[in-house]
């Protein structure tokens, strides 16, 4: 029953196993030493083992990393976010949040170890390896974030890909004392909620439309017909659509989908203005001038504004 135990054990940790587990489980000492001595198994940390030869994959090393620092701990930040599909790429180093009142003495190869008062509320229950909640994971990263750029890139990230929402965020926001950024974060989350998807579009709605005194566009608006397509800024009154043209999307079939999109519009008289990073990060006051043109061209009979005293969108 013991052995049954230590091979569904391993099965569920990707292979990975402690001295401690396989100890409790019925193996000796001399056996686990035997397996290491023979390479059948093979050390990842003091105390924690592969038991297979060959590459270990990355979910194995976040395991032995949860193993090597002891009971509670959970991959958070980088790690957690790619576990839960927030970003494409792994940190090279594995960040790994263990209770508070533990401390890691010695150094652990490849590993972050951070430490939290409330790790208990925060980790994940059932994920597997362990892990913190989503909600968590984003303010973690917004609190270790050295830039305003990385704040925008992980919020609008969680969004985005549909893995969190604004909502669930600023729940877990208010359940926390101390945060940095946390006025610019407050302020994203309802830029978020109002249908901004990335830092380009959050970027666009602030630097441009709201700098500038333009008229508010509906964000991600969803248009069904013969297939759906969604507008990143529609004025609906004054029939423009702006496509802000971020990477990610907007290559190979994107790029047909776009032309069919613009096209379509055309046809039924609505004009389209499309912009990338270099425009809106570049040059927000040209973006907000041309903009402001053809909405005057429209119909729109308001007045834009300069956004300070080096605004060139209208001298």
């Amino acid at each position: 029953m013991a052995r049954d135990e230590l091979i569904a054990l391993v099965q569920l940790q990707e292979g990975v196993v402690s001295r401690r587990q396989a100890l409790d489980r019925g193996m000796t000492r001399d056996q686990i030493t035997w397996c290491l001595a023979s390479r059948r198994w093979q050390r990842l940390h003091l105390g924690v083992f592969a038991t297979f030869t060959g590459p270990v994959s990355y979910r194995a090393r976040v395991w032995a990393a949860v193993l090597r620092v002891g009971p509670g701990a959970a991959a958070s930040h980088q790690t957690a976010a790619y576990l839960d599909g927030m970003c494409d790429e792994p940190s090279p180093v594995i960040h790994i949040t263990a209770p508070a009142h533990r401390h890691i003495q010695t150094r652990i190869d490849g590993v972050q170890v951070h430490y939290a008062q409330r790790l208990n509320r925060t980790r994940h229950p059932t994920r597997l390896p362990p892990r913190t909640r989503i909600e968590d994971t984003v303010l973690d990263l917004v609190d270790a974030a050295a830039h305003p750029r990385a704040v925008e890139t992980w919020v609008t990230a969680a969004n985005q890909r549909r893995r969190t929402t604004p909502e669930r965020i600023a729940e877990a926001l208010g359940l926390r004392k101390k945060i940095r950024w946390r006025p610019l974060l407050e302020s994203m989350l309802g830029d978020v909620a109002e249908g901004a998807e990335s830092p380009l579009e959050l970027r666009h709605l602030r630097r441009v439309e709201r700098a500038h005194g333009l008229p508010s566009g509906v964000r991600q608006r969803r248009v069904a017909g013969q297939r759906v397509i969604w507008i990143d800024v529609d004025y609906d009154e004054f029939m423009l659509r702006v496509e802000l043209d971020g990477r990610l999307g907007h290559d190979g079939e994107g790029r047909f989908r776009d032309r069919h999109r613009d096209n379509a519009g055309t046809v039924h008289g609505r004009a389209t203005l499309r912009y990338g990073h270099a425009d809106v990060f570049g040059d927000p006051c040209g973006v907000a001038a041309e903009q402001a043109k053809v909405l005057a061209a429209r119909g729109w009979t308001e007045r834009a504004r300069t956004c300070g005293t080096n605004c060139t969108a209208f001298s």
